[in-house]
């Protein structure tokens, strides 16, 4: 492997590597002979070689670091993507309006992962345009909308100039990574967990590598650490935002609550842009008009300042650290202020573990599902490497800990693992060109 940046001169790259998250992405590189670090794709991040999976459309199309600059400094207009990834295999959404045109869901991936692609050129004075990209074990339970979603990110690669494009299971990447600590044949459960989804493969590993068929199980669930940020706006936050407000319709008897699909929407960080809809943004409106009592009427003031002003970004952000924070802490403080807005709500872990037990639930059911198709028992698996920063979630640490015992388990660069791995595969590919 190459690792010092100053070999960046003679390093000639034949293949891209890009693990495309739903919360971050990167790239490394290969050719025939060594493989590529992650490159740097973002001056403006604390790491460099991580590039937020941010995209923001204003006067002109920003993503990273850069988006989010554009976005506060444009007074927090204009129009902010995050989670696209999350999207690929709905049916139900295949792009978005931006401004007066309706740009595809491949067009957006495609414009993010042409950034990409443009900037590792630049980086290595190159154009490369064969790439192995990382892809979920399963985007979705259901088979078509798992080829639908492979197939959106394949034409969105083609979009971004790859002529070529190879995909690899994100976590058998992870675990492709993994095999250089090996001393002797061992069962490996790698378990990645990212923003959008938990996946699982259970690999049969000897020291010079493993082959497909070594690969004993594929496994994962659409549920991770956005699901786990949208527990604890459901549970702790979404009060302030008009969960519970009650009100009456003009010369209607009945007192009513806010919809239950609407609190939904304002639960998932990828879903709240859907309250910015016209006909949806009216019947807040009408709520705010309608509502009974005085903390009624200041939390739809809180929720419709939410979404008019496009805050929904800055919130889950304040969310997330919360979460972050509760991994490491018992208590913490959810902290959000905005002119005409200064909330504080103590949490504690216990409330935060009560507010997620459906999701890590979910999470651990689908490692469960993993290990039974296998055909082993979880006393049969060696060695569990976790990668991804929701690994950290004490919750989900200690559920894998009761089924596979502490000695077994190893965490990976929370990162990385998953793009060296991918940059293996692609020297591989490089290898039989």
């Amino acid at each position: 492997m190459v690792s010092s940046p100053s070999a960046q001169a003679s390093f000639r790259p034949e293949v891209y590597a890009i693990d495309f998250g739903t919360s971050n992405s990167l790239l490394a590189a290969a050719n025939g002979q060594a493989t590529y670090p992650p490159v740097p794709l973002d001056a403006g991040a604390s790491d460099p070689t991580v590039l937020r999976t941010l995209l923001f459309f204003q006067d002109e199309f920003s993503c990273g670091s850069q988006a989010i600059s554009a976005f506060v400094e444009g007074g927090m207009q204009g129009r902010l993507i995050r989670s696209i990834k999350k999207f690929l295999p709905y049916r139900s959404f295949s792009g978005t309006q931006i401004g007066h045109r309706l740009v595809s869901i491949e067009e957006l991936v495609g414009r993010f992962l042409r950034v990409m692609r443009e900037r590792a050129n630049r980086y290595f004075d190159a154009d490369v345009e064969r790439v192995v990209l990382g892809r979920p074990a399963k985007f979705s339970l259901d088979a078509g909308d798992d080829r639908l979603a492979e197939t959106r990110l394949e034409k969105a690669a083609k979009l971004a100039g790859f002529r070529e494009v190879s995909f690899c299971p994100e976590p058998v990447a992870a675990a492709q990574d993994f095999q250089v600590d090996l001393d002797r044949p061992r069962i490996v459960l790698v378990a990645d967990f990212g923003g959008g989804t938990s996946d699982y493969t259970i690999v049969r590993m000897r020291p010079e590598g493993f082959d497909p068929s070594d690969v004993l199980a594929l496994g994962g669930i659409s549920t991770a650490g956005d699901a786990l940020d949208g527990s604890l706006m459901r549970h702790k936050v979404a009060r302030h935002f008009g969960a519970e407000v009650t009100y009456r319709v003009p010369l209607g008897a009945n007192k009513l609550t806010m919809p239950k699909g609407i609190m939904e929407k304002l639960c998932s960080p990828a879903d709240m842009t859907i309250l910015q809809h016209r006909d949806v943004l009216n019947f807040l409106r009408d709520v705010q008009s309608w509502s009974l009592g005085p903390d009624d009427r200041s939390s739809m003031d809180h929720l419709l300042c939410l979404v008019e002003d496009s805050l929904a970004f800055k919130l889950f952000e304040s969310i997330e650290r919360s979460k972050c924070e509760l991994s490491s802490a018992e208590t913490t403080e959810f902290v959000f202020e905005y002119p005409s807005i200064d909330l504080r709500e103590p949490i504690r872990r216990d409330e935060f573990e009560r507010a997620s037990s459906r999701e890590v639930s979910a999470i651990l059911g689908a490692l469960d599902q993993t290990v039974a198709e296998s055909g082993l028992g979880y006393e049969d698996v060696d060695v569990v490497c976790c990668t991804g920063g929701t690994a950290r979630v004490p919750q989900i640490a200690r559920g894998i800990e009761s089924r596979f015992g502490r000695e077994k388990m190893q965490e990976r660069r929370a990162f990385h693992a998953v793009v060296q791995g991918l940059a293996e595969r692609a020297k591989m590919i490089a290898n039989a060109a």
